[in-house]
């Protein structure tokens, strides 16, 4: 399993040299898709999200997919999963994005493609994969109402794969709140680990292997 789970896309030199080594050839003989499902439930403004897609179009893949993961068949969905070779998830609600995997029963064929497929998570995309991912976790970081505007109080984590959560964009001009003092605030609360990362990191885990790679500053609280 080859995942890069990043704050804010492929936003300098070191990750994508990264990806372009996890993937082991060049962008240009690869495909990558394209998923925005998180991204559709965040409302106002998507310039960031048209940027992330104009900066990952830009490095010149042999084939370029766009996949929803609502409303189309399922097998449809994992049959366009299979067919990239990386898998791309972009940034928006983690909540709504591990409902639509749970939802549409994506999560066993979603393991599955990344058996022998590189994963970029951004924002939302990198949050997935914790079995801390539930409404104990919402309340200690402090953002439950993100998933009670979805009509929900509580959310299953669709993969469970480690114990540690991932929280993005510490430092970013854009979520001026999230500094030292919010992360000190979050890790006094926490009952599991929690690696902080801002927008020039990524957690990168290859197989049982996990690392942080960095143009930037990230913490981990174990």
């Amino acid at each position: 399993m080859e995942l890069l789970l990043t704050a804010s896309g492929l936003r300098n030199d070191t990750l994508r040299d990264a990806l372009r080594n996890m993937l082991g050839k060049p962008f240009a003989s690869s495909s990558v898709v394209f998923v925005p499902t998180a991204s559709v439930a965040e409302p106002g403004d998507h310039g960031w999200m048209i940027a992330d897609m104009n900066r990952l179009h830009g490095l010149g893949w042999r084939e370029f997919d766009v996949l929803e993961l609502n409303g189309l068949p399922r097998q449809t969905v994992l049959d366009r999963l299979l067919h990239a070779d990386v898998i791309y998830v972009e940034g928006g609600s983690h909540y709504h994005l591990a409902r639509s995997i749970t939802g549409n029963d994506l999560a066993d064929g979603f393991l599955e493609a990344l058996e022998s497929r590189v994963y970029v998570g951004v924002s939302a995309g990198s949050m997935i994969f914790s079995r801390n991912l539930t409404g104990h976790s919402a309340d200690v970081i402090g953002d439950a109402a993100d998933l009670h505007v979805l009509g929900a109080t509580t959310v299953e984590p669709p993969f469970g794969l480690f114990d540690w959560y991932l929280k993005p964009h510490l430092y970013s001009p854009d979520f001026p709140e999230r500094d030292d003092a919010w992360a000190d605030r979050i890790a006094a609360r926490a009952d599991f680990p929690i690696y902080f990362i801002d927008d020039e990191t990524a957690v990168r885990v290859r197989d049982d292997k996990v690392d942080v790679i960095s143009e930037g500053r990230w913490r981990f609280h174990p």
